[in-house]
């Protein structure tokens, strides 16, 4: 299982750099860092969400990722609102520029590894596809994990 993992999480981390990589010199604006990328995806997905329970979902210290929304908030991406039930928290929300920018990402993105299954024979196309439920399950099982 061991030599398993290593071939995964290879495999997974070399598409992940050669998609970001070759998206950021498509995608107009500057490039932001990854944990940047990923606190706008989960205030996108869960609109309204607070710093500590984005926290929580990266499994980031909130001192950690209260830094990053600061920056976001600064560059234009996030808006940090006060929470009406208390006032001393915030409730985070992206800006349309944020949103135009993570739709150009997700298309580039997109658009890219489809065009690159296009080079696979079509048996290791529905090798890609058949394991996606089993990958799926393997994400939730490490979200799952402390």
């Amino acid at each position: 299982m061991t030599e398993l993992a290593e071939r995964l999480l290879g495999a997974v981390q070399g598409i992940r750099r050669m998609v970001r990589r070759r998206v950021r010199a498509e995608v107009p604006g500057f490039p932001l860092p990854g944990a940047q990328v990923e606190v706008l995806r989960v205030v996108a997905d869960q609109p309204g969400i607070g710093v500590a329970a984005a926290a929580r979902e990266l499994h980031l210290a909130a001192n950690s990722v209260s830094t990053l929304v600061n920056q976001l908030v600064d560059a234009g991406l996030l808006r940090r609102e006060a929470d009406p039930a208390d006032r001393r928290a915030a409730r985070l929300e992206v800006t349309g520029a944020a949103r135009d920018r993570m739709t150009s990402w997700r298309r580039a993105r997109t658009g890219l590894v489809a065009e690159a299954l296009t080079g696979l024979s079509e048996e290791d196309s529905a090798a890609i596809e058949q394991a996606l439920p089993a990958l799926e399950k393997l994400m939730g099982i490490l979200k799952e994990q402390p």
